[in-house]
């Protein structure tokens, strides 16, 4: 452990300001040389990844976790070796060598699955695979006995937050039970050694209740290649029927009532009854899907896209709007950014931490859907401002690049890492050294976002 912790962290390079992602010729030039100088004197890393939902089901959280994966993996050496519930119909080829755990569907969500824990065979699978660190995804049962175990190994163990569960349950009538979740969530990561929050708003919630876990920011990041306003297509809108001269209005998302599903139609209802019926585009699918197409009858609904399908319809349209408030962090508000849309959102600590109202958003009173249609109306009737928000948009977009945001990860695993090492690996770097080191490396999204934050 003590010569791993140290091969992780050495090969980090200075950090890089936000910018465009380097091409993947140069990330294939410089991964022989990272993974080199990481295995120098010691094996690759083994990381052990927990997660609810690998691959079974397409959502935000696990598109970031196979990236994380594929990133990790070619740029370090390390070895990843993933558990988690799975399909026989998988929604995409898992990245990373994916392990089976037992699982049962969830009633009111059957698209999800509840993983069971960790049986004796797959510890006996995680204790054979000896990691040297631990990533829990989920705070689930699964979440909760990887956590036992790290303990009991006494290996490091790194909790991402992707989702605050306790905000899904006003939508499904348990709204009583909010903050009592609110507080077994918070018990779960306080129990961990470093948790990586998706905005610093959330992180310092967390750290509010000084339960002594490292907090870190770990943003998201968009892929500029694919989402981009290039993939504009007057073809495409032209195939769905929407006139070229009004502004079309898109949603992206799982097509589930805690996505704002009600706020989105009561809005564009409101703003029908002020003039032409709007043009409205719906990306994704759902169990919801039929209530939203019953509620948005003159809609179009692409369903589920993924690649450039998905990003020339994102990119085609002209308002994106998404009244959810259960984001935490809301990547399909920095693809929509990418593409160069004018932003109308709920005023949020995820949406803020990315956006500024007036500037390259409209961020709406929650609860509110005559303010969603305001902001609507107001740039239907001004495309010259639609335009201007757009491209500050797309310019705010520019600061998330992933292979920037991927390497913050790494450096928090190699804190991690570092911070259980024993006495004798401390000694191959100073205490200044590592100190400033960690610090100046794990800050830099906090301090990235920060400054992204002030007009």
């Amino acid at each position: 452990m003590p010569a791993l912790s140290h091969g992780l962290s050495r090969f980090r390079g200075e950090a890089k300001p936000p910018g465009p992602s380097p091409r993947r010729s140069r990330e294939s030039m410089a991964m022989d040389s990272k993974a080199s100088m990481f295995t120098h004197g010691a094996r690759p890393a083994r990381i052990a990844l927990f997660s609810g939902n690998y691959n079974y089901t397409l959502d935000g959280a696990n598109k970031s976790l196979n990236r994380l994966v594929d990133h990790v993996q070619r740029t370090t050496g390390a070895q990843v070796r993933i558990y988690s519930p799975t399909s026989p119909t998988p929604a995409f080829a898992p990245v990373g060598e994916l392990v089976s755990v037992p699982s049962v569907t969830i009633p009111f969500r059957r698209d999800y699955r509840l993983a069971l824990g960790l049986p004796a065979a797959v510890r006996r699978d995680v204790e054979a695979f000896a990691p040297d660190l631990i990533h829990l995804s989920a705070p689930d049962l699964l979440g909760a006995a990887a956590l036992k175990l790290g303990r009991r190994l006494k290996t490091p163990v790194v909790a991402s937050l992707h989702t605050l569960f306790d905000s899904y349950l006003d939508y499904y009538g348990l709204g009583g039970l909010r903050a009592l979740a609110r507080r077994r969530l918070w018990q779960f990561y306080g129990a961990c050694d470093f948790v990586m929050t998706p905005t610093p708003a959330i992180g310092e919630e967390l750290r509010a209740q000084n339960l002594g876990v490292q907090v870190r920011t770990w943003a998201r990041g968009v892929d500029a290649d694919l989402f981009n306003p290039a993939r504009r297509s007057a073809d495409w809108r032209a195939a769905q029927g929407f006139d070229p001269d009004r502004p079309v209005i898109v949603f992206l998302g799982r097509l589930v009532m805690e996505k704002g599903l009600a706020a989105f139609a009561d809005t564009i209802d409101r703003l029908a009854a002020s003039g032409p019926s709007p043009q409205v585009l719906i990306i994704g699918d759902g169990p919801a899907r039929a209530w939203f197409q019953e509620r948005l009858p003159m809609a179009t609904f692409a369903g589920f896209l993924t690649g450039e399908a998905l990003a020339t319809a994102l990119a085609s349209a002209d308002i994106f709007l998404n009244p959810s408030t259960t984001e935490t962090f809301g990547n399909v508000n920095l693809e929509a950014m990418a593409s160069g849309l004018a932003i109308v959102c709920a005023d949020a600590p995820n949406t803020r931490a990315l956006l500024r109202d007036g500037r390259d958003a409209i961020l709406c009173a929650p609860s509110d859907p005559a303010s969603y249609a305001q902001a609507l109306l107001s740039l239907c009737q001004d495309q010259n401002r639609l335009r201007r928000m757009g491209a500050k948009a797309l310019d705010r977009s520019a600061a998330y690049r992933w292979t920037e945001i991927l390497d913050e990860v790494v450096d928090i695993y190699a804190e991690a890492l570092d911070a259980r090492a024993s006495a004798p690996s401390r000694a191959e770097v100073s205490p200044h050294e590592l100190r400033a080191r960690t610090g100046r490396r794990a800050g830099l999204i906090d301090a990235q976002a920060a400054a992204l934050s002030t007009p």
